[in-house]
């Protein structure tokens, strides 16, 4: 075995999938874990794991695998993955960093750098200027000399944390500015750069493996383009768009650009590929760790990259000296707590009923499970839905199946949007670019009311609840009276939606049922867990779960929260209809106030910035008014529609 124990200095689906690895191998595997994490699903498939006051605390994880006896540091991605300090100080202590030289992650971290460096490989790099220390006016006018529309994207990081698309110069003071915030809130450096943006891009990647022995091969290409604010949401290979000559010249320049920098391990080397001309291609930068669509190559190829990783790092050649051929298609989707609805806003909760999909040629890297908490603490991303076919067509389907079996309850998922997205007319036919996804918004995630049949169901699961199993009809409070069964009224309030009445004459087993002012239909309802309802001649099965007096409902990849209203009659000063009322648009911190109790203020201006899952979102003033409260306070927890700020019209 190349180690006999190994330390993950990470959390969630990554950290339990490089465990299942380490347990086919049979290397004992160690968790790290911060209090919020001690009830986790990755610290209970560990051998053992270990408290750490951080997953950024250098010296805590290193300690953690002195005490452990691990003899190896698997670092996973995010955190400490690409920080070169890291790779140093496991160096110093005697321990294997699994993944490249530290010279080779800072080469590469630092985009600037690695422009030149890979340029001077023969690597082509998109125009643009990546001077160090440019000022907000330098950058403004190279944005201005390279031409609009460009990139302002921070030198250090990933992930799309700080980057901004400016198509019109009066766009630039402004986006260079969020850009130096959230670059230096993100990875602790402003320094931007300023690229060409190329029209209708794609997002290809190439999979690169190098060993201590001199091989360095590539594994083909992933296809990104379906990505939203810069973040992917599905990635697939083979991509549709290359031939295998076009993969082969991609690939020779990604190893190239690897051996610019004396790589070794798993490495990810990144172009964009103009949609218009697929033969023209840029570098856009190196991710020195594994990636989160690694699965997708695992799937075309065969191979496991995490027990190379371990085997490389240990010392051990590769065992081929040029890309295994690529067998199928293979398509990833990610699982984001995010709510589409409301513009795709970090969500949270507690997962109350999980189902996740399988079957053959179907993988879930998951971090869940029931009862796990979801907070705003860390990224969003929950899990990954991988399906595998002989074609693109096959496996996209397969996955379209696979994610309508997948169930969560408790928590808002984007798992109802992926499946409308891989249904997409251009998606199917692989016409894909990086802005696909935000020019089809209104279709993809529509504004849809709940279904009538949704709201019968949770107004018959009431009725349900009440039954007693006793044949007397005085026995159950359901509006019972003698002559005729009367209307029980149930107020159901969809979350982020408006209060419905759904009235039921009759019971759970038999009843007629009408929502809002549609005509009554038959209906019945019956289970525990897993309720068949019968509506209007259909019958229909939803997993179910009840949180407090929040019904949840999930069908066919899609979710509904209701909840129980009670109407209630407003006092003459209450505020009209909320119209003045700030609620915060997800759970997370206030990151600034920019107002005071007695200003006024104009609508539409910025008064309160809530961060979670390191995404700011700046909350605006409905209604021109004076600030009449002002509950928010700067560092505070918001919950989900807490209250931030009350404006009275003046």
């Amino acid at each position: 075995m190349p180690f006999p124990s190994v330390l993950v200095a990470n959390r969630g689906e990554i950290a339990i999938r490089v465990f299942r690895t380490l347990r086919r191998l049979g290397i004992r595997s160690v968790a790290v874990h911060g209090d919020a994490d001690a009830r986790a699903p990755h610290v209970r498939e560990a051998d053992e794991a270990v408290r750490i006051p951080s997953y950024l605390d250098i010296g805590a994880v290193i300690e953690a695998a002195r005490r452990t006896g691990a003899a190896a540091i698997h670092p996973g991605y995010g955190f400490l993955a690409e920080n070169a300090a890291f790779a140093r100080a496991c160096a110093d202590a005697g321990l294997v960093f699994i993944g490249p030289p530290p010279e080779a992650i800072e080469a590469m971290g630092d985009k600037i750098r690695a422009k030149r460096t890979v340029a001077a490989a023969g690597v082509p790099v998109v125009p643009g200027r990546d001077e160090a220390g440019l000022s907000d006016a330098v950058l403004a006018e190279a944005a201005l000399a390279t031409g609009l529309p460009v990139l302002i994207k921070p030198s250090a990081g990933g992930g799309g944390k700080g980057m901004r698309l400016v198509r019109e110069e009066p766009e630039l003071a402004d986006a260079i500015a969020s850009a130096r915030r959230e670059a230096r809130a993100s990875f602790g450096d402003d320094t931007l750069l300023v690229e060409r943006f190329v029209e209708n891009p794609r997002h290809i990647e190439i999979q690169v493996f190098a060993d201590s022995h001199g091989a360095t091969v590539h594994l083909g290409e992933r296809e990104c383009s379906l990505q939203r604010r810069h973040q992917k949401i599905v990635e697939e290979a083979p991509s549709p768009l290359l031939d295998e000559a076009a993969r082969e010249r991609m690939g020779a320049s990604a190893v190239a650009a690897a051996r610019a920098v004396g790589y070794t391990g798993a490495g990810t080397v990144e172009y964009i590929v103009s949609a218009d001309r697929p033969g023209e291609y840029f570098f856009m930068e190196m991710n020195t760790r594994l990636q989160v669509e690694h699965p997708v190559t695992e799937l075309v190829t065969g191979l496991d990259l995490v027990e190379l990783q371990l085997r490389v790092a240990a010392g051990e050649p590769l065992p081929f000296s040029e890309a295994p051929p690529l067998r199928g298609h293979a398509v990833e989707a990610r699982v984001y707590a995010e709510d589409p609805s409301r513009g795709f806003l970090p969500t949270g909760g507690d997962v109350l009923l999980l189902n996740e999909p399988s079957g053959e040629h179907v993988r879930v890297d998951s971090g869940l499970a029931e009862g796990t908490e979801v907070g705003g603490s860390y990224d969003p991303m929950l899990a990954k839905v991988i399906a595998w076919g002989t074609d693109r067509a096959e496996a996209l389907h397969r996955l379209d199946r696979a994610l309508a079996s997948y169930t969560l309850l408790g928590v808002p998922t984007n798992v109802a949007f992926l499946r409308t997205l891989l249904a997409h007319p251009e998606v199917a036919a692989g016409r894909l670019d990086t802005g696909l996804v935000e020019r089809s918004l209104d279709d993809l995630a529509p504004s849809r009311p709940v279904p009538d049949e949704v709201l019968a169901a949770a107004a018959l699961e009431r009725m349900l609840a009440l039954e007693t199993g006793d044949p007397d009809p005085w026995a159950v409070p359901d509006g019972w009276r003698p002559g005729a069964p009367a209307w029980t009224p149930w107020i159901i309030t969809p979350a982020g939606g408006d209060p419905i009445e759904v009235r039921v004459q009759g019971r759970a087993h038999g009843a007629l049922v009408a929502v809002g002012d549609a005509a009554p239909v038959p209906a019945s309802l019956a289970g525990d867990g897993t309720l068949t309802l019968s509506y209007d001649g259909r019958t229909l099965s939803y997993a179910a779960a009840r949180h407090g007096h929040t019904l949840w409902l999930g069908r066919d990849g899609h979710a509904w929260a209701l909840a129980e209203h009670v109407r209630a009659e407003r006092g003459a000063d209450a505020i009209a209809a909320g119209d003045g009322v700030l609620r915060s648009p997800m759970p997370g911190t206030v990151l600034a106030v920019k107002v005071a109790e007695g200003d006024a203020v104009t609508e539409g201006q910025p008064l309160v910035v809530v961060e979670a899952m390191k995404m700011e979102h700046t909350v605006t003033a409905p209604i021109a008014g004076v600030v009449a409260q002002l509950p928010a306070r700067t560092g505070a927890q918001v919950a989900l529609d807490a209250v931030l700020a009350v404006i009275e019209e003046g």
